[in-house]
């Protein structure tokens, strides 16, 4: 590949990432706090591919400059001509993916992933940040699941809890609520689940984004792809909520 070649695919991908960055486009393959670190990267290839080409233009204009004015025989120059390299122009179809990046937003990781991957929990705090004394707490689905486990729901007991996630379902039919956790990107996506009992719709759907409002319950099972405890929680209702503009836990640390 020349260098036009390297500076248009430097200078696209930079694009791309400057894209993804300034946009909710980066939550598909990112965790929210790499952003400063995607813009970065982005501003670095840009002004890369800059200088390619300002180096490029330069090295030309000193080879125009240092190029003998000498009258070549006319009956020579066919043969003696170098004839230049011609780089495949399949190259070019390195373009495409990042065209794609732009362009087409990945869906985010859902039902299917979620129940073909080990629940995922973090690691035992040292504790938990103290919970409103009234009211109904909102929890994400990795903060319930790690009170539920690790804390045996000593702050959850008896109180009305709302929950928001996705629906997924084991061979069986049981329904989970799901959150995908990352540790850094999308790559390395690990389900949170939490499987649901009580009063449930008849009629649910897979990767049906759902708030739901219950209360905690000791029972807890595991995930027979990795052994992970998997708590309960009790329902009493649901209703249907839009899909969050980030669709990763953000409570989710790594």
């Amino acid at each position: 590949m020349n260098r036009q070649a390297q500076t248009v695919i430097l200078f696209l991908t930079g694009g791309a990432l400057l894209h993804a960055g300034f946009t909710d486009l980066y939550l598909r393959y990112v965790k929210a706090g790499l952003r400063p670190l995607l813009i970065g990267a982005g501003i670095v290839l840009i002004a890369a591919a800059a200088a390619t080409l300002w180096y490029e233009r330069r090295a030309r204009q000193q080879e125009q400059q240092a190029e003998p004015h000498t009258h070549v025989d006319d009956s020579h120059s066919q043969t003696d001509e170098p004839h230049p390299h011609r780089e495949p122009r399949v190259s070019w179809l390195l373009v495409l993916p990042l065209l794609a990046l732009v362009l087409v937003a990945p869906p985010a990781a859902g039902s299917y992933t979620a129940m073909r991957t080990g629940a995922a929990l973090q690691e035992q705090p040292w504790g938990y940040p103290k919970l409103p004394a009234d009211g109904t707490l909102r929890l994400s689905v990795a903060d319930y699941a790690g009170r539920a486990v690790y804390d045996k729901g000593r702050a959850l007991a008896g109180r009305p809890l709302k929950v928001t996630g996705f629906l997924a379902f084991d061979d069986s039919g049981t329904p989970y609520l799901v959150r995908m956790a990352l540790n850094c990107c999308a790559a390395d996506a690990q389900p949170v689940k939490i499987a649901l009992t009580g009063e449930l719709p008849a009629v649910l759907q897979p990767d049906t984004w759902i708030e739901v409002t219950g209360t905690y319950t000791p029972k807890r099972t595991e995930d027979p792809l990795n052994g992970t405890a998997v708590p309960y929680l009790r329902v009493t209702t649901t209703k249907p909520v839009k899909a969050p503009q980030d669709p990763y836990d953000e409570a989710w640390n790594g």
